[in-house]
């Protein structure tokens, strides 16, 4: 439900390829960027619609993404945290979105 200033509790983040994923803002938040661009003091559109639309990130690494940020808002408070598998063939695209996105991420992975 969106309140006066537009915000709701979920957000829409698009891949380039158009996939679209609905995350809750607390756990899309972690990202610099993601934050940045729905933070309604910044006057962007994204924070008026809720949708991030991500031109250099495809679907598949999107989602994965995503993934690692419902792991995250999972295991914020954990003090023993489980590894994150991430296929080997996907560890650069995500490198490359990660600091794309500027996102705070602890790195609970590993690659199999």
């Amino acid at each position: 439900m969106p309140s006066s200033t537009g915000m709701t509790e979920y957000v829409t983040l698009v891949s380039r390829d158009g996939f679209e994923f609905k995350v809750l803002r607390s756990a899309a938040n972690i990202s610099g960027a993601i934050k940045r661009m729905l933070d309604p003091t910044n006057n962007f559109a994204e924070a008026k619609s809720n949708r991030c639309v991500f031109e250099n990130i495809n679907g598949v690494v999107l989602e994965k993404v995503c993934e690692y940020l419902y792991y995250n808002e999972k295991h914020k408070d954990a003090k023993d945290v489980p590894d994150m598998d991430i296929p080997p063939e996907l560890c650069l695209e995500l490198l490359m979105a990660a600091d794309y996105l500027n996102a705070q991420f602890d790195y609970y992975a590993t690659f199999n």
